[in-house]
């Protein structure tokens, strides 16, 4: 049997509270869109499409298999998509370029356990407070 390790299961759970679509749903969703699709990116340098597709993969792991490159993935992806919804455009819903990022991050920003604000900004502190 695998130790836990806190600091590991804490961005576990975030990312798989922040990655609110299934695997199924993501998968589609990335077979949906154009590779590299930078007219969305939220990071200058980032692939958006790439990162989505490590997050498919983590989604269909265990936690107790995660790689290192997969506990900073989740800590990126957390960290942007929570950026993301702490300044969340007035007109989200229309916003398509917004939408998409999140979209292809796994989070669909429609969902209603989708924080926004002051609740996503609690959320990015603690997970910045404990980055490495």
């Amino acid at each position: 049997m695998t130790r836990s390790n806190p600091e590991i299961d804490q961005k576990w759970d975030v990312f798989h509270r922040v990655v609110n679509m299934p695997s199924p749903e993501l998968r589609d969703w990335l077979l949906s869109t154009p590779d590299g699709a930078a007219a969305y990116a939220p990071e200058p340098g980032i692939d958006v499409h790439e990162l989505g597709g490590r997050v498919l993969r983590i989604l269909e792991k265990r936690r107790v298999d995660l790689t290192d490159d997969d506990v900073a993935t989740m800590q990126l992806v957390t960290e942007l998509v929570l950026g993301r919804l702490v300044n969340a455009p007035p007109e989200e819903s229309v916003n398509e370029p917004w939408r998409d990022t999140l979209l292809t991050l796994g989070h669909d920003p429609l969902r209603p356990d989708s924080p926004r604000g002051p609740d996503a900004e609690v959320i990015l502190a603690a997970t910045t407070a404990t980055a490495p």
